[in-house]
């Protein structure tokens, strides 16, 4: 269920901002999407797991703070980051 660390090594190389950015906004909306859709995958197919569902909305909980905080912060990022990641469509 969780993500490797290659991959997200790969999610950090691919979304930062700069050489040495581990943290920003958009590193971490960029993890917490992979964990949210990998846990998507695993509901469907354990309809039952409520204790897996309710990581899963406290994943969307900060993932949308995450993202109101990006949006008064930036808005050219904001609208970036949701664009690149398929967020709102």
């Amino acid at each position: 269920m969780a993500i490797t660390q290659e991959r997200k090594n790969a999610l950090i190389e691919e979304y930062r901002v700069h050489e040495t950015d581990t943290g920003s906004p958009e590193v971490q909306i960029a993890i917490l999407t992979e964990n949210i859709n990998n846990l998507n995958v695993h509901l469907r197919q354990h309809k039952k797991d409520h204790h897996s569902r309710r990581g899963l909305l406290t994943m969307v909980g900060q993932r949308r703070s995450m993202l109101s905080y990006l949006k008064n912060k930036d808005i050219t990022r904001y609208r970036e980051i949701i664009q690149r990641l398929g967020i709102r469509r």
